[in-house]
């Protein structure tokens, strides 16, 4: 259990996972830091990030850091956040993890309430 003195990462990821590889790595190092539950992690998706969600991760740059450690971040009881309104939410199939869509005012709270945002 997470408790309020725990400290809290909030990864924003706002890269294009066709493109770059970036988004992958934050997902990757997110499930490693969560899997010592010594912090709180928290990850949001915006804009073309959400695509890491898709069904068809295949075409996208270092797909295996998403089937691999996007589950491991859902099963440990940890939301995925994607950005409410996304044209993004439309393109993506049948999604490959639940998330929860979230406006930007609560993207606001999430993030002052974080000890650190990363932005990848």
């Amino acid at each position: 259990m997470i408790s309020a003195a725990q400290p809290s990462l909030l990864f924003l990821l706002t890269s294009d996972p066709r493109t770059t590889a970036r988004p992958a790595e934050a997902i990757r190092v997110a499930a490693g830091l969560g899997a010592w539950k010594k912090v709180a992690i928290t990850v949001y998706l915006r804009g073309p990030a959400i695509r890491a969600l898709g069904e068809w991760v295949d075409e996208l740059r270092d797909e295996d850091n998403y089937t691999r450690y996007l589950p491991l971040l859902v099963e440990a009881g940890r939301p995925i956040y994607v950005q409410a309104g996304a044209p993004e939410l439309a393109e993506l199939g049948v999604p490959s993890h639940d998330s929860m869509a979230i406006d930007d005012q609560q993207l606001a709270e999430l993030a002052s309430r974080a000890t650190a945002v990363l932005r990848f």
